[in-house]
């Protein structure tokens, strides 16, 4: 729970979140916002482990009573809310799940002389959550801390952002990233690969590690190979194979085509740059932007953004992600005929 020994990177949001401790400011709610996987969530439970504390150091000193039943995870104070997803559809934190922390959180406390609330993916609430948990922001009931932790925060009610402190985080160097993985023991031929290939994000490369992703770049390599060539029919399975996928299989899919058309953007301002997610891949990126245009990859970029947004809605995977690949085909075809 230590912020200095658990969380890579974040060195001038951790001075500041203790900062606010040690001179006992901290406001009624924060808003931690940044990219997916750079530690948002694991400094929220570090930062209310530390507020919890019957220390006043700035950090959790891991031995009081306190952090004890953080460390248990049984400590009467501290609530954590996530979405939850049912089915098939979209992972969302619904009304009641806000109606019972409101219940939690107008309890008379009785460890301690605060309460901390942390709410996940906050940007998953929906519209009738949204609106309760106003009303509690406007109106908080006692001396309770709300932590809301996002990678969208434009996804928010500006009403909400407005009544929170907002605290920003960037990427985590490469540096840390590796070492982090070197921690992990992953092994060392990958480690280079995956830290260029998370952009920033810790979450990414260790997912990319354990899940298989490097495959889905191979994948996303073919495809954009294959599909100025498919008929109708492969099409329709190279959709089938999109739709069976999770909904955050598909998005870190879509995030790999995304990097490569990104890197054809850079090749095209500057054919030398070394600022590349696949270095290696020059001379087939260069034939891949000779083919397509830069009209072209700008075209695909923002079907593949447009994509990737629905993705966060109760939309059809199936008709998505035929529309998808039947307009970037066609994007892809008039590149080939050029």
């Amino acid at each position: 729970m230590d912020m200095e020994k658990t969380i890579y990177g974040h060195e001038t949001v951790k001075a500041e979140l203790a900062r606010m401790i040690r001179e006992d400011r901290v406001p009624h709610a924060l808003l931690f916002t940044g990219p997916e996987g750079v530690g948002k969530r694991r400094m929220a439970d570090a930062f209310a482990a530390a507020i919890l504390c019957e220390g006043a150091s700035g950090a959790p000193c891991g031995h009081c009573a306190s952090c004890q039943a953080m460390r248990r995870g049984t400590h009467p104070e501290f609530l954590a809310l996530e979405p939850e997803q049912r089915g098939k559809g979209t992972r969302q934190i619904r009304i009641e799940t806000i109606r019972d922390m409101q219940a939690r959180a107008a309890a008379t406390i009785v460890f301690g002389d605060r309460r901390v609330i942390v709410i996940d993916d906050a940007d998953c609430m929906n519209e009738q959550a949204e609106n309760a948990l106003l009303k509690t922001l406007e109106e908080p009931a006692g001396p309770v801390v709300f932590i809301l932790v996002t990678s969208a925060e434009h996804a928010l009610l500006d009403t909400i952002r407005s009544r929170c402190m907002p605290i920003r985080f960037g990427g985590i160097p490469r540096g840390d990233i590796e070492a982090a993985l070197r921690a992990r023991g992953v092994e060392e031929t990958e480690i280079g690969e995956l830290a260029r290939l998370a952009d920033g994000s810790l979450g990414r490369a260790i997912r990319l590690q354990e899940d298989g992703g490097l495959a889905r770049q191979e994948d996303v390599r073919a495809f954009l190979r294959e599909l100025p060539r498919m008929d109708m029919s492969a099409v329709w399975r190279r959709a089938k194979a999109m739709e069976d996928m999770t909904r955050e299989e598909l998005a870190e899919w879509l995030s790999f085509l995304t990097m490569f058309l990104r890197d054809m953007l850079v090749l095209y301002e500057d054919g030398g740059s070394p600022l590349l997610y696949h270095p290696g891949e020059r001379s087939g990126l260069l034939g891949m932007l000779d083919a397509l245009g830069l009209s072209g990859v700008r075209a695909l970029l923002a079907e593949t953004r447009e994509l990737d947004r629905r993705l966060r809605t109760n939309v059809s995977l199936k008709l998505q992600t035929e529309g998808f690949l039947i307009r970037a085909r066609a994007i892809l075809r008039r590149g080939a005929e050029r």
